[in-house]
């Protein structure tokens, strides 16, 4: 059986230099990261700003990590604006935390990559239509915060 390598978590700094850097090994990039990128993003940027930053990011890393486009494999323009949009919603209406680790631990809800099944039936947003450009969920509407300045 082969050994568990367990890594120590990398700091906002450092996760966001190498995932800027097309330096992120793939063993590292899991959802957890993407939600702490996104964060990231919305504390530097505004919405659009943040949503370009996350678009051209992953497309640059996944040509680095020469990860295939396929239906399920790539960059998915909905997935990465639906949880950029809750990402934010949680962001405006609960405030910041420390750093993306500890924000990332007080909203668990985010942790969980089954949550826009709440919103997006499986024939939505599993599509390459969902893939290219961004849907509108077929379920729920994604929130909006009351506290945020423009909706997504």
């Amino acid at each position: 059986m082969p050994e568990l390598v367990v890594h120590p978590p990398l700091s906002d700094a450092e996760l966001l230099a190498q995932f800027e850097g097309c330096t992120l090994p793939a063993e590292r990039w899991h959802h957890a990261e993407h939600i702490r990128i996104a964060y990231l993003y919305l504390r530097r940027h505004p919405f659009p700003e943040a949503m370009d930053q996350m678009r051209a990011g992953l497309k640059a890393l996944n040509t680095a990590q020469q990860v295939p486009e396929s239906l399920d494999r790539g960059y998915h323009e909905t997935l990465t604006r639906a949880w950029l949009q809750l990402v934010r919603v949680i962001l405006e209406e609960y405030g910041p935390a420390e750093d993306s680790l500890a924000f990332l631990e007080a909203h668990p809800e985010l942790s969980q990559r089954k949550t826009l099944r709440l919103f997006y039936s499986r024939d939505r947003i599993l599509s390459w239509e969902a893939k290219r450009e961004f849907l509108t969920p077929d379920l729920a509407p994604l929130p909006v915060s009351h506290r945020g300045k423009n909706p997504a």
